[in-house]
């Protein structure tokens, strides 16, 4: 906490502190909810600025982690609003897993990179709302009350964009995959 305070101060070193131990979960974040590398680092960048101009404004009353996740997972939504990249994806979705009938032995003998690439295609196939909630759930490991302060969302919004999800992922999945997600 002290270092909150000396980077709200103007601190620069504390300021670096922060991002030297924050980075990697906001780029991972970032990265989960764009699927493209150049749009998280710059969503990441933007975040800091973000950080680094409210820093001041930040009241303790959550912690740090969810306000930092709040920020990211705004900043990369409104990334994706923006991008017309989006509609492109979902459509990739199809042709990267092509025909249904092909889909039973598409992860046959994948390694981890081709895990990686089949996860941002299946994530690439949720709307935006719904994958940042599963992303903040089923990968960064946040509960109902925690993905709910940190969008800003009624938690009960949070409870149907997650059944939604998981919902389109258990109907992507049917091709013979067995994908486990947190039951609550």
């Amino acid at each position: 906490m002290d270092i909150l305070i000396q980077a709200s101060r103007g601190d620069i070193m504390a300021f670096e502190e922060i991002y030297r131990i924050t980075s990697g979960f906001v780029y991972s974040v970032a990265l989960r909810i764009t699927t493209n590398a150049d749009d998280a680092k710059e969503v990441t960048q933007d975040v800091f600025v973000k950080i680094y101009n409210n820093l001041k404004s930040f009241r303790f009353r959550s912690s740090f982690n969810t306000w930092v996740y709040r920020i990211t997972a705004n900043t990369a939504l409104n990334a994706l609003k923006k991008s017309s990249k989006v509609m492109g994806r979902r459509a990739d979705y199809d042709v990267a897993l092509g025909s249904r009938d092909d889909r039973a032995t598409v992860t046959h003998g994948m390694d981890a990179e081709d895990n990686k690439t089949l996860l941002s295609s299946l994530l690439n196939a949720l709307n935006p709302d719904q994958r940042v909630c599963i992303v903040l759930r089923e990968i960064e490991g946040l509960n109902y009350k925690e993905i709910s302060t940190a969008l800003g969302i009624n938690i009960n919004t949070v409870r149907t964009r997650l059944k939604r999800a998981r919902e389109a992922l258990l109907a992507l999945g049917k091709r013979g995959d067995r994908y486990e997600l947190q039951k609550d």
